[in-house]
């Protein structure tokens, strides 16, 4: 008996250090358990804290990227319309000495300052195609048709020492975008190409159907697409110079030939027109530039014939039309009133939206209204539903030098809408406004 209770004594005895063991393995556990969770915390802490240098200094680059990109444009920009500036003002000043003077003979210098205006109205367009803000005239075109009648052009560009082939495919679905832009992106390209091969070479002119799957390399929704290529076997690109290829200003040519807005006017274009611009070149193995651009599914209208300039202002109609004018710009309002005064119509002139409303009560009727789409609080277009509320049916023409995405254009106009570019030639407006009110 008494061995009994003292090998159970014995037993309890063993149970009682196995838990003390155990406690102090459970102890020993914990304890390595919040050392290795501290561990932890301090791995996670050192690393939140390297991602955030890290995405502190992604950012700082960023940023210096987008500054330098800035100045860079700023610059070139500044550059180029200071040289502008300097003809149109010189032109302007010269001209005045003459007429001082008694001099009649000033045509030259009028000529210089248009030129030179024209020339400034041409770069601010190049800009506005870069930064997608351009005014498009779409409509279905057909790019071999397009590329082969640019073919004598692009010839006499090249030059004899510059083999040329086009290439366009059977069956060449057409394309919804503006054919105007389609040429000077060619003629940019021919430039270009010309440039980089100075010892000749050879050019071809490529347009083809082309079927986008998902997650391909274009940057593009899937679907059917008409591609339009220029390869040349000129001196090629770095990856260096390709990358920058499409920033604007950005050139390799000597100072003087060329702005570095050819290639980046192309990429605005092809993405404002729901495409894509890409390069592929090696260096001594020429270039290849590819613009992609949406199919169209319907038909393509017939080409039609280029437009004569106007050769002088239309006469006087004499029949007395109410045109109200709402600029907020006073030298374009003054531009604006006087070409139409001249051209017989009663101009009755507001420089916003509110004074224009208020002035539409007391019109006893109104014939046009020509306005600023970019107005200071009520935009033209806001304003010419009102006045359309007001006086139904009357026709509107919109005044614009910075269109958002073509938002007064194209399929958003209502009919009796139209709108007309700035910088425009006062005969042009005063042939456009003659035009509308003829019906």
């Amino acid at each position: 008996m008494v061995e009994h209770w003292f090998g159970v004594c014995t037993d309890i005895q063993d149970i009682v250090e196995a838990r003390e063991t155990l406690a102090r393995s459970r102890e020993v556990l914990e304890a390595q358990v919040q050392a290795r969770t501290a561990e932890l915390r301090e791995a996670n802490a050192m690393l939140l804290a390297e991602v955030a240098d890290r995405q502190q200094a992604e950012e700082a680059l960023h940023q210096a990227q987008k500054m330098e990109a800035i100045g860079q444009l700023t610059g070139g920009v500044a550059h180029d319309f200071n040289n502008l500036l300097t003809a149109i003002t010189g032109n302007l000043e010269l001209l005045q000495r003459r007429l001082a003077a008694g001099n009649q003979d000033v045509d030259r210098y009028v000529d210089g300052a248009m030129a030179s205006a024209r020339r400034a109205a041409s770069l601010t367009q190049r800009l506005l195609a870069f930064s997608r803000r351009q005014a498009l005239a779409p409509k279905a075109t057909d790019l071999g048709r397009l590329a082969a009648d640019m073919e004598e052009l692009i010839r006499r560009s090249l030059g004899e020492g510059v083999v040329v082939e086009f290439a366009a495919e059977e069956g060449l679905w057409p394309t919804w975008c503006d054919p105007n832009q389609v040429e000077n992106a060619l003629l940019n390209l021919t430039i270009n190409a010309r440039d980089a091969m100075p010892n000749g070479g050879r050019l071809t002119i490529e347009a083809r159907n082309v079927a986008l799957i998902p997650g391909g390399a274009h940057d593009l929704p899937a679907g059917d697409y008409v591609m339009l290529a220029a390869s040349d076997t000129g001196a090629g690109m770095t990856p260096e110079v390709m990358a920058r290829a499409f920033d604007p200003f950005f050139t390799t040519k000597p100072i003087g030939q060329g702005t570095g807005l050819g290639l980046s006017q192309l990429y605005g274009f092809a993405k404002q027109s729901g495409g894509q611009a890409m390069i592929e070149s090696e260096p001594g193995k020429g270039a290849t530039v590819r613009l992609y651009l949406p199919r169209h599914r319907g038909l393509v209208e017939p080409v039609e014939a280029a437009a004569e300039p106007v050769a002088s202002r239309p006469a006087a109609s004499g029949r007395d039309e109410i045109v109200l004018v709402v600029e907020d710009e006073a030298l374009v309002r003054i531009l604006v009133v006087q070409t139409l005064e001249e051209a017989g119509y009663r101009v009755v002139e507001t420089c916003d939206a509110p004074e224009a409303l208020a002035r539409l009560d007391s019109l006893p009727r109104l014939d046009l209204l020509v306005t600023d789409v970019g107005l200071p609080g009520m935009n033209g277009r806001q304003l010419a539903e009102l006045v359309r509320q007001a006086r139904p049916g009357t026709p509107v023409l919109f005044m614009t030098g910075y269109a958002h995405n073509a938002a007064v254009g194209g399929e958003d106009l209502e009919p009796g809408m139209s709108l007309i570019d700035k910088p425009f030639a006062i005969d042009a407006l005063a042939a456009r406004v003659d035009a509308i009110l003829k019906g």
